[in-house]
């Protein structure tokens, strides 16, 4: 008895058809066919909240210069000088705006899509590159 179920266990025992590997392989396949998108979609997201976050730290210093000095920095050397450091691969750009009353400063990288600019004249941040601020009224 013990030898015909030990024959019988012996038979079956074979491994797996190509049939079955091959619906295993497809079912990888369309797995990785949406997670893919979805992780690059994740990293871009994560490019633009460097760029927003250098920004927003660079607009605090920014404002921090204004109190010790009198005067807006007219440039990123200044800023760096003044402690503000951006994020590797971020180009982040300083330029005076409303008569030196206020500044705007631009945010780009080459991983994303979008860029962003911070414009203390009409209002903070905001997608695209720095617009000719209106001068502030009298």
């Amino acid at each position: 008895m013990i030898n015909r179920l030990q024959k019988s266990m012996d038979e079956k025992d074979k491994g797996f058809t190509l049939v079955e590997l091959l619906v295993v392989i497809v079912i990888i396949g369309i797995l990785a066919g949406i997670a893919i998108p979805l992780f690059l979609n994740q990293r871009q997201k994560g490019v633009e909240a460097g760029i927003k976050s250098d920004l927003k730290a660079a607009a605090t210093v920014q404002e921090t210069y204004f109190v010790d000095k009198g005067e807006y920095a007219a440039n990123i050397t200044a800023l760096e000088g003044a402690g503000f450091k951006a994020t590797e691969k971020n180009k982040i750009t300083v330029a005076l705006a409303g008569g030196g009353d206020g500044f705007c400063i631009a945010g780009a990288n080459d991983g994303a899509d979008k860029s962003w600019h911070y414009n203390s004249l009409t209002g903070g941040l905001a997608e695209g590159a720095c617009a000719a601020a209106p001068d502030p009224a009298p």
